[in-house]
């Protein structure tokens, strides 16, 4: 066995497990809609993410956050003003 097929035999299985990860990755799943009284069991908290907005509206945000109780990741989306909000009079 030469190595030119070795490194061609290890490249494709290298490029088989990447697969095989982005396949099992979940962060693009969608996120479940909040709604009023919903319990939310949030051990910590991975990411906050919003649509930059230069003007102040009501934008649809979305928290990717630890469950406390089953210990699986999970994102919310949740309705609120957008930080431009914030720096306007």
């Amino acid at each position: 066995m030469n190595a030119r097929t070795l490194l061609l035999t290890t490249a494709l299985a290298c490029t088989a497990f990447a697969g095989l990860a982005q396949a099992n990755d979940t962060s693009d799943a969608q996120a479940e809609p909040y709604h009023y009284g919903m319990p939310l069991h949030v051990g910590k908290v991975i990411a906050l993410n919003e649509p930059a907005r230069l003007d102040c509206k009501v934008v649809t945000a979305d928290m990717k956050y630890i469950d406390s109780v089953s210990g699986k990741p999970a994102q919310i989306s949740y309705r609120k003003l957008s930080d431009a909000c914030s720096y306007q009079n």
